[in-house]
């Protein structure tokens, strides 16, 4: 059974860093375009950052500049660094990895900036 499963979540102070996971089972990473969301209670998913097959990325305007979205293919993984975060970040971060009409989703990952 194909399975994601994203970790390094967890609770960071205003202005701190947290680096997410995702590490894919039973699929080469690689082929996919991967994607992170993040979803707060009682909003649609929204999309942060994604890196292409090909290694270019897209970020959303709200974490463009703090966060940094890479793959490691070798080790059948995807990475987001995430910086200077900010109270407005806390959401549960999900990664995705997508060909075509294929999605396939992690169970996400809690993250929480207070102080």
């Amino acid at each position: 059974q194909v399975t994601l499963v994203e970790s390094g979540g967890g609770l960071a102070q205003p202005g701190g860093s947290l680096r997410l996971s995702c590490v894919a089972s039973k699929m080469r990473l690689g082929l996919y375009d991967v994607n992170w969301y993040r979803q707060t209670p009682g909003k649609q998913r929204e999309m942060v950052a994604t890196i292409g097959r090909d290694g270019r990325t897209n970020y959303a305007d709200s974490v463009s500049g703090r966060f940094t979205v890479s793959r490691d293919n070798a080790e059948n993984s995807a990475y987001l660094q995430m910086n200077t975060l900010k109270p407005e970040d806390t959401a549960v971060y999900y990664c995705n990895a997508r060909l075509r009409s294929t999605n396939y989703w992690g169970q996400g990952t809690q993250v929480t900036v207070s102080s």
